[in-house]
């Protein structure tokens, strides 16, 4: 059984640092593409960072470039998302997500390819 789990969130202040770390386990595909999505309070949910298997030219939306740096480390089976210069738009609960192809879809940030996906874990930046 597929299992995804998210850990690293937690409070912090404008400008500064959190790095969110996710373990896949479980998953019928061995180093699939891999994607960070958030989703802020009355907000839908949007696609922050997405990895290829071979780690070469990941994805970002265009608020994060820049400032966030997806890697991953395929002998751990863990995807990294580090944060920095944080704004209070950053804020919301984080998920990681495990995908189904080795590559991200042109439509990985809506969602599409992603088949495992985590709990969640909690960014706030306070101002």
């Amino acid at each position: 059984q597929a299992q995804v789990v998210e850990s690293g969130g937690g409070l912090v202040q404008v400008g500064g640092s959190l790095r969110l770390s996710c373990t896949a386990s479980g998953l019928l595909l061995d180093d699939p593409a891999m994607g960070w999505f958030r989703q802020a309070p009355g907000k839908e949910r949007e696609g922050v960072a997405c990895i290829t298997r071979g780690g070469v030219d990941p994805y970002y939306t265009d608020s994060v470039k820049g400032r966030f740096t997806i890697s991953r480390d395929n002998a751990k089976d863990t995807v990294y998302l580090q944060m920095n210069n944080l704004n209070p738009g950053d804020t919301g609960m984080y998920f990681c997500a495990a995908g189904q192809y080795a590559y991200c879809l042109a439509s990985w940030s809506s969602g599409s390819g992603f088949l495992s996906w985590g709990q969640g874990t909690q960014v706030t930046v306070s101002s």
